[in-house]
């Protein structure tokens, strides 16, 4: 699987460079080219030597080589990688990740990046709890950065709790495992929509719903990471995650912006994921002016029906999979059914409103698939980050 893969391996300043090491070996045993970047206070730990020895190449820690003005390039490491991946991570090195503080050959090189990150954080327990190293690592991931977590037991400080580095097979297995879903879904493109729509009242009130977009924003994280083209068409969200090249965001407001936007890029795609939270109606007008309350006790609304994006568009698929989501709050799996035939869908993601770790505002989701075929396929609560990975794996056959 590592076979001739190209792997930019960052050591910092950490006790547990040791373990690096290790794992520099498994990566050379399983066929992969590494180059080792290691920042000025990690050779306190390890010696260059070390890394150079089994890595088979000289390991590169300052922009230059003092003797001989020898350049080294950040910008060509990151386009030879496949993958880089920084272990350990310390919280200084996450922070400057995180904040683009680019005063190592580290660093540099991170952003300078076109291959996908991966970083094992490794520090003490109140290093690793403080809210400024969890803000940090929430914003990496937000950017694309696979995290393999750090473990609880003994630190060098003699305290235990959450902190130490994930041991080095550990994190060669989170390897293998990016490896194995690497470009599977090369040259296919998807389209998924994601969030609420909003349906003007007039210009300062709407008719919405609480869709928070994290679960179609998690389905293109996983898409492009699988190699795929996609397509993600977005309602009115607060989310800042960003993406690579491969996806192409756009943004709408209302049902019928989406319902275009969709209807455009569905004959292109060999797979829809319909995760938005569509509203079903909107108001017959829309005030130009806002409506003032002056003394009126009541006020009425006329709705009419938006279109059914997946409805519509599955209606002629042409061989596309198409995929729908289900949020309920009673009868769960048979409206589900339900929806599978009427919208002529292939699977239908359920959840219920009526589960604490499921529904709109959350970072978990609890779900169940369906398929048109019968089959019925359930999972525990997962981050929703894992939910994508699970949808994934299903709706291509894995």
């Amino acid at each position: 699987m590592l076979k001739d893969k190209h792997i930019v391996l960052g050591i910092t300043g950490g006790i547990a460079a040791y373990k690096s090491v290790i794992l520099l070996r498994l990566l050379k045993k399983a066929g992969a080219d590494v180059q080792v970047v290691m920042t000025p206070s990690a050779k306190e730990f390890v010696t260059p030597v070390t890394f150079a020895s089994l890595s088979g190449r000289p390991v590169v820690s300052e922009f230059f080589t003092a003797n001989t003005g020898e350049w080294h390039s950040h910008v060509d490491l990151g386009i030879w990688a496949d993958l880089m991946i920084v272990a350990p991570a310390t919280a200084s090195t996450i922070g400057k990740m995180a904040n683009g503080i680019a005063d190592n050959m580290l660093v540099t090189t991170y952003l300078s990046a076109k291959e996908p990150v991966m970083i094992a954080p490794a520090m003490d327990l109140d290093m690793m709890n403080h809210p400024s190293t969890e803000r940090n690592i929430q914003t990496l991931e937000n950017d694309g950065v696979i995290v393999v977590n750090p473990r609880e037991g003994e630190l060098a400080s003699g305290l235990v709790g959450k902190g130490r580095m994930a041991e080095p097979e550990e994190i060669f297995k989170a390897v293998s495992d990016f490896f194995a879903v690497y470009n599977q879904l090369k040259g296919k493109r998807v389209l998924v929509t994601a969030g609420p729509t909003y349906e003007n009242i007039d210009p300062v009130r709407f008719i919405g719903n609480y869709s928070s977009g994290k679960m179609g924003f998690e389905l293109a994280a996983e898409l492009e990471k699988r190699g795929a083209e996609v397509i993600l068409i977005a309602g009115p969200v607060s989310i800042s995650k960003k993406f690579g090249d491969k996806i192409k965001r756009i943004d709408v407001v209302s049902a019928v912006e989406m319902y275009e936007e969709a209807k455009k890029y569905f004959p292109e795609v060999d797979i829809a994921i319909f995760a938005a939270a569509v509203a079903d109606y909107r108001p017959e007008r829309h005030e130009e002016e806002k409506i003032k309350r002056e003394n009126k006790e009541e006020l009425s609304l006329r709705l009419v029906r938006n279109p059914d994006i997946a409805a519509s568009l599955s209606k002629d698929k042409d061989g596309r999979l198409t995929v729908g989501f289900a949020l309920e709050t009673d009868n769960g799996i048979e409206n589900a059914k339900r929806k599978l035939q009427s919208k002529n869908l292939d699977w239908v993601v359920l959840n219920s409103m009526r589960d604490k770790e499921a529904g709109f505002m959350k970072d978990t989701n609890k779900i169940t698939m369906l398929s048109n075929l019968g089959e019925e396929i359930s999972f525990p609560a997962k981050s929703k980050r894992e939910v994508a990975k699970d949808i994934i794996d299903v709706i291509i056959g894995k």
